[in-house]
């Protein structure tokens, strides 16, 4: 049997805050219908300047702890050189370099093959973008 690319594009309402946003169930839900049970690989690409993906634990604390690390590691103020969109906006062209804006997984039996209490999530810390998209695309 031939390999087989699936593709599809989400659009995540961000709002105007740097946020968070949980991408397991998508992840999962797109390789029930894309993988059917096959072993491959999950690459999941965010095609913005100024937002990322990570590997994470969700729901303890980990996530409010990564954003409060970002927060301190690329403060939203007027010390950057990208000075275009609102106050602090060049924060966000930094953070893509800390937070890739791709991840590319393992799956095994048509799922995603995370490991106890790892997440995918969606990191934005851009507050001038109320919308993203995210690429889910399996290669098996």
């Amino acid at each position: 049997m031939a390999g087989t690319f699936t593709t599809r594009t989400l659009t995540m309402a961000t709002g105007a805050t740097e946020t968070m946003h949980d991408l397991t169930n998508a992840c999962a839900a797109f390789l029930r219908e894309a993988a059917h049970g096959r072993n491959g690989l999950l690459n999941v690409f965010t095609p913005h300047a100024t937002s990322g993906l990570a590997v994470i634990e969700t729901g303890a604390g980990s996530d409010d702890d990564l954003l409060a690390a970002l927060r301190g590691i690329l403060p939203a103020d007027d010390r950057w050189g990208d000075r275009h969109g609102g106050p602090g906006h060049g924060s966000g062209h930094v953070l893509p370099a800390l937070v890739p804006p791709h991840a590319t997984l393992p799956v095994v039996d048509g799922k995603l093959e995370l490991g106890t209490s790892q997440s995918l999530v969606l990191v934005n810390t851009d507050r001038d973008s109320p919308e993203r998209q995210v690429r889910l695309s399996f290669l098996g």
